[in-house]
């Protein structure tokens, strides 16, 4: 497995949160939802999405956006245009002063907002759950990354324009696969930009020893690693693997190899049904005890507890 298909396996969307939001200025949105990932895709007009603390970035027709949370941002026509509406967690939508909306805003199957014929229109997808996503790849993200229609042109729009609006079985699933893609398409594109703040390991990837070290340890974490193995790969002593795999990635070779080991258990607690042994022996412990231990450590639950929230 190469770093970056490692690190895009991650989102599995659920019961996603998918929308059209159609407004005419002027028009604003709160965002207060603490969802850990949220796409935002312009389709026709432009809008502004401010972040608390940071510097508002402006979409245009094509250009998408990717909001890290749980922080929250305000959407709307221009960045002074107060908020008419706030987003709160699990997707409940209230006037500013805290009345509920109660679906006053409804315009049909998956969309919302003032009109159907608003100048702007914008697909929205989330992932509510932070269990959804996985947390090396949140990690990595910055707090708000976008890319525009002059360096990127998303393959996927006309198919998410038309899907998102149908009314049929199975339309969910349907909808959390496209919005999986729409992301691992969006984040390709992003890491390979010079610009784009890949974390250090992922820059380390093209160093000649500590690269291969990297790939070693992605495609095998069950073996039993030792700094003195892993710089017999690599073709140099302990001392000068140490130093240099420090200086490029920010970590030494087995923190950074506990990391992943406990980041695949994590994926693994969600995504299957296996026994804590069998995952135990797949991202190299050797007991159930052992990894539930590190896990804790690391995570501050259980494995049981990871299993059971992402649930």
């Amino acid at each position: 497995m190469d770093a970056l298909a490692g690190l895009l396996e991650g989102p599995r969307a659920r019961g996603a949160f998918m929308i059209r939001a159609c407004f005419e200025p002027p028009w604003s949105i709160r965002i207060e939802d603490r969802a850990p990932l949220t796409v935002m895709l312009m389709i026709r007009g432009e809008s502004w999405i401010a972040p608390d603390g940071g510097e508002p970035v402006r979409l245009r027709a094509g250009d998408l956006a990717i909001a890290r949370g749980p922080d929250p941002y305000t959407c709307g026509d221009d960045p002074a245009t107060p908020p008419g509406a706030v987003i709160l967690p699990g997707q409940v939508c209230t006037y500013p002063d805290g009345r509920s909306m109660r679906g006053t805003m409804d315009l049909g199957v998956r969309t919302w907002g003032e009109r159907l014929d608003g100048s702007m229109v914008m697909l929205i997808g989330t992932y509510p759950m932070r269990g959804e996503v996985s947390g090396r790849l949140l990690d990595a993200l910055p707090p708000l990354l976008t890319l525009t229609s002059d360096v990127w042109e998303c393959p996927l729009t006309p198919l998410l324009t038309e899907e998102i609006v149908r009314d049929e079985p199975g339309q969910e699933v349907v909808l959390d696969r496209l919005l999986d893609l729409l992301v691992i398409a969006a984040l390709r594109a992003w890491f390979s930009r010079p610009e784009a703040a890949a974390p250090a390991w992922y820059a380390a990837l093209a160093d000649p020893v500590v690269g291969r070290v990297l790939r070693v340890l992605q495609d095998d974490p069950a073996h039993p690693w030792t700094v003195a193995s892993l710089a017999t790969k690599a073709g140099v002593s302990r001392a000068a693997l140490a130093r240099r795999f420090s200086e490029l990635v920010g970590e030494p070779p087995m923190t950074y190899l506990t990391g992943w080991r406990l980041a695949l258990a994590a994926d693994r607690l969600r995504d299957t049904g296996d026994t804590l042994d069998a995952i135990a022996r797949q991202v190299g412990y050797g007991s159930a005890f052992a990894l539930s231990s590190a896990f804790k450590r690391v995570y501050g639950v259980s494995p049981q507890e990871h299993r059971t929230r992402a649930a």
